[in-house]
């Protein structure tokens, strides 16, 4: 089993909440990783979003297994963060999974230029604060018989899908990222590459395509996933 070295015990807690939020959403979630160097990017896909959340976590020492010199495979979330060893600061890799069809459409490498006309962080919150208070609101008035999954689902298309100021970036996104723990700290950045958006904090990315995320035939990047 491939035992990856992190490179101190907050990037191995960090990592651990991370597979956390995403269990939350989805028990059976799983997650690209793709290490080289002393650098691993974790991949997942919250269902309740729509969107790509990204996390980079710094190794301690460059990956290597034999001649591989980059590791780039599906896994469970669950059995994931049990090979978290947090006062060791090491995760041992599990075996692959089949991956979802998300997994095989990732976000560009290079080519991201900044896009302005972000919000700062305090009026990000506050968005998200305004788009749960609304979906909540709308809800109850439906009444018990007229909430059905397909009504709320209507409801939350409409609140999420708004706009970001003039960024074009969905409300959605900044919504996943504070759900995930990302939305702390300082002002976060928004990037454009072709179709994606990738809204960046100091805690992670969350990153979507103009058009849906489960879009295929754009950015497809193959490997062990």
């Amino acid at each position: 089993m491939t035992v990856l070295h992190l490179a101190d015990e907050g990037e191995a807690a960090d990592l651990a909440a991370f597979l956390s939020r995403l269990l939350h959403y989805d028990r059976a979630a799983a997650v690209r990783l793709q290490a080289a160097g002393t650098a691993l990017a974790v991949f997942g896909r919250p269902p309740s979003f729509e969107v790509l959340a990204i996390r980079a976590v710094r190794l301690g020492k460059p990956y290597e297994n034999g001649l591989d010199v980059t590791l780039d495979v599906t896994v469970s979330v669950g059995e994931l963060l049990d090979g978290v060893d947090e006062s060791a600061a090491t995760v041992a890799v599990p075996g692959a999974v089949t991956g979802p069809s998300w997994a095989g459409v990732l976000p560009p490498r290079g080519g991201w230029v900044p896009v302005g006309g972000l919000p700062a962080v305090d009026e990000l919150r506050a968005m998200v604060a305004a788009g749960v208070a609304e979906f909540r609101a709308r809800s109850e008035e439906l009444g018990a018989e007229g909430r059905t999954r397909a009504e709320l689902d209507r409801i939350g298309r409409d609140v999420w899908a708004r706009g970001v100021a003039e960024t074009g970036l969905p409300v959605r996104v900044v919504h996943a990222a504070q759900a995930l723990g990302f939305l702390r700290g300082g002002d976060p950045v928004l990037f454009s590459s072709g179709p994606w958006l990738r809204l960046r904090t100091a805690y992670g990315s969350v990153a979507v395509r103009r058009g849906g995320v489960g879009v295929l035939g754009v950015s497809v990047r193959r490997g062990g996933a």
